[in-house]
């Protein structure tokens, strides 16, 4: 029986997670995730999926995170009534993160469509909304760990811990294909092992065909993640935080990384190893999923990592919008936790409009960027960025530390693959251009074939045979694939205007500056005269 494996998303870019299964009449959808970063990317989670959402049979939930869970509610919208299969965890976790991500689209719609109606342009909906989200959790049904599982005709599947957060699993499926059925094993997130506060990544031996994420499959990070070394890089930065006399921001994820970073600031200050201050929490969701954790985040061991999320004097949750604006008036030195870890949505792009001016403050990313989100360009050292629509100078200092990865690295990927021993594909998934061409050198270095290894397009699908090379079926893709590995027009246009407002300021005079503006204008009536499909409003 003819099994096809389509890439609907995470192909090319790190966001997105969607892998459709088809057998016979059998569909099963690996994921749904939200693509994150440059607009371009985040405009397909409006277009219409590129399938019937109601001839699904069911979805296997690797974990919540928004990139692979964040569009379940409008799967269901758009007719999907199956069974959505996940762990215990991972359904604790939606049952606050899916509802989050309704009220943000929401909140944002609504502050876009006061901008749409004053340009006197249509208004647009959210999405789905909390109360979507809310009633999609009656299709989830939990799955136990490395138990066999009936989740469609045909098909089964166990999940395996993948050591990255709560509940997270890489799901090993099994495809009737006459005597032989065919296993696919899909990776989701692999944590990168050794921490404290996860066990480490699993997975089954002699797995068939995989597809395997390739976040960080060029990067090596060492021994840097042991609980000793990352305490320590922090204390660095919160010594140095405070000596700068202002406040210390973290963008964070508000599930794990946020519930991490608490954990060791706390360590840090009872152990006098780090100047002690208080701590916002300023992110409704972190709040919520801080409590999923303490109830949750036990290890079979009994050991649990999440205890000192417990009532401390130094930590303070700021939930209401009210809340959040009083931090406003704290002087000297604080911590601030605020989401998202990209700095694209949510309270964090308020404390940085307000706070990357400053040279007093300290800016912490502790998570990976994608292209085209702001958090990337402060990363890469931007000196003015845009936020809002307002130009902001950055004179805070931005500090980047990796030892919070939820991740694997390089070597750590390559050694749960060669674990796996898979005799079929491997396809490589969830990786910018750089980090899939990486992972893949180094695993034919590892003494995998390079004809087995192979990097998933976008919107492409791949005919599956246990004894044969897949075969690609290309489809016209949504979006091409080199926008979404670049920053695209909108960076591009913000890249602009910032330097056109820089060679403004700087310009000798009245003169020059309008004789920069003629010129730039004369290029872009040159450019609309050829096109006649284009009018500007008369200047």
């Amino acid at each position: 029986m003819a099994i096809k494996l389509s890439f609907l998303g995470a192909a090319g870019c790190v966001t997105g997670a969607c892998f459709l299964l088809e057998c016979g009449k059998t569909r099963v959808l690996i994921d749904c995730g939200m693509f994150q970063g440059s607009k371009t990317l985040k405009a397909l989670n409006y277009q219409t999926f590129p399938f019937d959402a109601d001839k699904l049979d069911a979805v296997l939930l690797t974990h919540a995170h928004i990139d692979h869970s964040g569009l379940l509610p409008k799967l269901a919208l758009a007719g999907f009534n199956g069974k959505i299969f996940a762990t215990k965890g991972t359904m604790e976790l939606c049952r606050v993160m899916l509802p989050d991500a309704g009220a943000i689209q929401e909140m944002e719609v609504e502050q876009l469509n006061r901008r749409r109606r004053r340009r006197g342009e249509d208004a647009l909906t959210p999405i789905f909304t909390r109360h979507d989200a809310d009633d999609t959790m009656s299709l989830f049904q939990s799955a136990a760990m490395k138990t066999w599982l009936d989740v469609a005709p045909g098909v089964k599947a166990r999940w395996w811990n993948a050591g990255h957060i709560l509940g997270a699993a890489s799901i090993e499926v099994e495809v009737e294909d006459g005597d032989h059925p065919q296993r696919i094993l899909f990776s989701g997130d692999i944590g990168p092992g050794g921490r404290d506060f996860a066990m480490d990544p699993e997975g089954p031996e002699n797995a068939g065909h995989l597809v395997v994420e390739a976040t960080y499959g060029d990067v090596e990070r060492g021994p840097a993640l042991a609980p000793e070394a990352r305490r320590k890089a922090l204390a660095e930065v919160m010594l140095a935080a405070h000596a700068a006399g202002g406040p210390l921001l973290i963008p964070a994820f508000a599930v794990e990384r946020t519930q991490e970073l608490i954990v060791d600031l706390i360590e840090l200050m009872e152990a006098g190893e780090g100047p002690r201050g208080p701590i916002f929490l300023d992110s409704p969701l972190g709040i919520r999923a801080s409590d999923t954790f303490l109830r949750h985040g036990r290890f079979d061991n009994g050991a649990h990592p999440f205890g000192r999320l417990k009532a401390s004097p130094w930590l303070r949750y700021t939930e209401s919008a009210d809340e959040s604006r009083a931090i406003e008036r704290m002087r000297g030195w604080h911590v601030i936790i605020a989401s998202s870890g990209m700095c694209d949505a949510g309270r964090v792009r308020h404390h940085l409009k307000r706070l990357l001016w400053r040279d007093d403050a300290t800016v912490l990313l502790t998570g990976y960027q994608a292209i085209g989100t702001l958090g990337r360009l402060l990363q890469e050292g931007r000196k003015v960025v845009r936020i809002q629509g307002d130009e902001i100078k950055v004179r805070a200092a931005i500090r980047s530390i990796g030892v919070y990865s939820g991740h694997a690295d390089a070597d750590g990927l390559v050694a749960w693959i060669k674990a796996r021993g898979p005799s079929g594909s491997i396809f490589l998934t969830h990786g910018e251009p750089e980090n899939l061409e990486g992972l893949q050198r180094r695993l034919v270095r590892a003494g995998f074939a390079a004809e087995q290894i192979i990097t998933a397009e976008i919107d492409a699908g791949y005919r599956l045979a246990r004894l044969h090379a897949p075969v690609i079926e290309k489809q016209t893709p949504r979006l091409a694939q080199s926008a979404v590995s670049r920053l695209d027009w909108h960076n591009q246009r913000s890249d602009l205007l910032t330097r056109l407002n820089a060679a403004l300021e700087h310009a000798e005079g009245d003169a020059a500056r309008e004789a920069l503006i003629k010129k730039l204008s004369g290029a872009l009536d040159a450019e609309l005269a050829s096109d006649q499909s284009v009018a500007l409003p008369a200047a």
